[in-house]
């Protein structure tokens, strides 16, 4: 089965923004994926509200939207009245994760949770029914252009393993350092959802290199 792809805008031009959404919408991708960074969560600031706003009236693809912020559940709302489809928060920033996952699904948007690369798989156990993602970051959150860690495989395989014992529907979504070279390890081990930020905005033809991805993976 092939996988989704959900290039990241965080990788785009900013300065051609425009240019890259219809990159997107052109392709053979599936998501438009959308990394919100508050400078307290992780260093670094990306983009809030309002452009997400701008890239919901031109995109004609879901809007996977990746919480890396503190407090999440003060702009649960917000972020659905600016168009998310999807809405992925951290485990590390939910003190509450239940109440938040359904906050999330009751203002009827997907909602999902991510692990930094250093927080158990195993710590899921009891909200993995009730997600329809789980995003595995293969890279430190905050900055674009890492290096794969390669211990996402087993970690990949080991959320592979808990999604199935407890009847789970939830997605798997991998997102750091993925590239043409990596991407079929990455869904052999389990994964659904590639985001791809600098494979995709930093090839020549990023419309090929999606193309590639999921030829790739199969």
């Amino acid at each position: 089965m092939k996988p989704l792809i959900a290039p990241s805008l965080l990788s785009a031009d900013f300065c051609h923004l425009a240019q890259a959404i219809e990159i997107v919408n052109l392709s053979e991708a599936d998501w438009f994926h959308l990394d919100i960074m508050d400078g307290v969560f992780v260093p670094n600031i990306s983009f809030g509200m309002p452009v997400v706003n701008a890239i919901k009236s031109q995109a004609e693809k879901p809007l996977d939207v990746h919480l890396m912020i503190v407090q999440p559940d003060r702009y649960i709302a917000e972020f659905k009245r600016c168009g998310a489809d999807l809405l992925t928060v951290h485990w590390e920033t939910c003190t509450h994760l239940h109440r938040t996952i359904h906050q999330i699904l009751q203002a009827d948007m997907l909602a999902g949770v991510s692990l930094n690369p250093h927080t158990p798989v195993a710590l899921l156990e009891d909200i993995i029914i009730d997600v329809d993602l789980v995003l595995i970051m293969s890279v430190n959150p905050g900055f674009g252009g890492q290096t794969f860690i390669e211990r996402s495989l087993k970690r990949i395989a080991e959320l592979k393993e808990l999604i199935i014992k407890n009847n789970s529907n939830a997605l798997i979504e991998v997102d750091g350092g993925i590239t043409l070279d990596n991407a079929p390890q990455l869904v052999a081990a389990g994964a659904d959802v590639l985001v791809a930020g600098n494979a995709v905005f930093g090839s020549a033809d990023p419309a090929a290199t999606i193309r590639q991805l999921k030829k790739e993976s199969l």
